[in-house]
């Protein structure tokens, strides 16, 4: 939700005054997709091992239960794979919307004849990349 953060945007016909720009864009459904995702898959993962290790002879003896395991674990496989895809673009519009020059290209101070404006780091993304590797 890229839109409640606000960004201050320096003035540069008064020095104490500041502007407030706020980022464009909400990318929350695919984060929260793939958390939901995670937390029932973790979910189901602890009831399946109380199911092999408790009830161990209801698992070998019934064969429904072993199909039914396989295809939850298949179902759970494949919206992982949607999950991590949609995290993944989401990611990606999450670092062009923050992208310095693209903030750079939103700052009215910016685009007057004569002024250059450059942007002091650039941010780090080494984390956020890592969680859609995962």
């Amino acid at each position: 939700r890229l839109y409640q953060i606000p960004f201050g945007m320096p003035s540069c016909k008064d020095e104490s005054e500041a502007h407030t720009l706020y980022l464009v864009g909400d990318f929350s459904a695919p984060a929260e997709f793939f958390v939901t995702l995670g937390v029932f898959s973790f979910l189901y993962s602890m009831a399946a091992l109380v199911l092999y290790l408790r009830f161990h002879s209801l698992y070998t003896e019934n064969t429904k239960v072993p199909f039914t395991d396989f295809c939850v674990t298949v179902c759970f496989a494949f919206f992982w794979l949607v999950a991590a895809a949609a995290w993944g673009k989401g990611l990606s519009d999450v670092k062009a919307a923050t992208r310095p020059s693209t903030l750079i290209s939103a700052m009215g101070v910016c685009q007057g004849e004569g002024v250059i404006c450059s942007a002091g780091t650039t941010p780090a993304m080494g984390l956020a990349n890592i969680s859609v590797v995962r």
